[in-house]
């Protein structure tokens, strides 16, 4: 599966997909894949107080460029954070548009058991755009009550510090215990004990197509 040439990244809101699958992101980078990263809300009624509006979009451009992601691959949307159910069709429409233009082989997604509604409705409206094509949902410990990791990507601890270093970068959201290098590391730590390496990054397994 991670012989795929053209990967999208689809992250509710900035800085989901570097937390979720961001030494993964290095990897496939490293590797020479083609990323794209699809990101659909500024999350401007969120900032912590003393942060202009779409501040945590500028952010994510700079978090993006420590990966090498180009900037015309990446797609900002404008939904307003904690109502995407209310937009369910806008959203699978977009969704079907990024399949069309991008054509991906591999697309990484927030989990099915990720309790955040925003995630839930990204996660769910992604598996019907992308029916054939193969899907990946990323971990976000702190959203699931409980997840099913049935696969693990190896990831060395430069690809760990790409991560860590893309996340530096969200200068907004450093207050989150998440964001903290050694809560990084640990959680590769303890799945790559699972995958059989020093660290890796656990998937839920959505979607296969061969």
């Amino acid at each position: 599966m991670l012989n795929s040439n053209t990967i999208l990244i689809l992250a509710p809101h900035p800085d989901d997909g570097e937390l979720g699958c961001g030494a993964t992101i290095a990897r496939l980078k490293e590797e020479g894949k083609e990323v794209f990263y699809a990101v659909f809300s500024p999350c401007n009624k969120s900032l912590p107080a003393g942060f202009k509006e779409n501040q945590i979009y500028k952010e994510l451009d700079e978090a993006l460029s420590v990966f090498g992601i180009d900037r015309e691959h990446i797609i900002k949307f404008n939904f307003p954070v904690r109502d995407f159910p209310q937009y369910r069709q806008q959203i699978l429409e977009e969704l079907v548009v990024l399949r069309k233009n991008i054509k991906p082989e591999l697309v990484f997604a927030p989990n099915s058991n990720d309790v955040h509604q925003d995630h839930q409705t990204l996660s769910a409206e992604a598996k019907r755009a992308f029916k054939h094509v193969n899907i990946l949902g990323y971990e976000l410990p702190w959203n699931n009550m409980e997840m099913q990791t049935n696969f693990f990507v190896r990831v060395n601890q430069k690809q760990l510090d790409t991560k860590a270093n893309a996340l530096k970068k969200y200068k907004s959201q450093q207050q989150r215990i998440y964001f903290q290098r050694n809560f990084i590391e640990s959680l590769a730590k303890v799945r790559g004990a699972r995958a059989g390496a020093e660290y890796a990054e656990a998937f839920e397994f959505i979607n296969a197509v061969v």
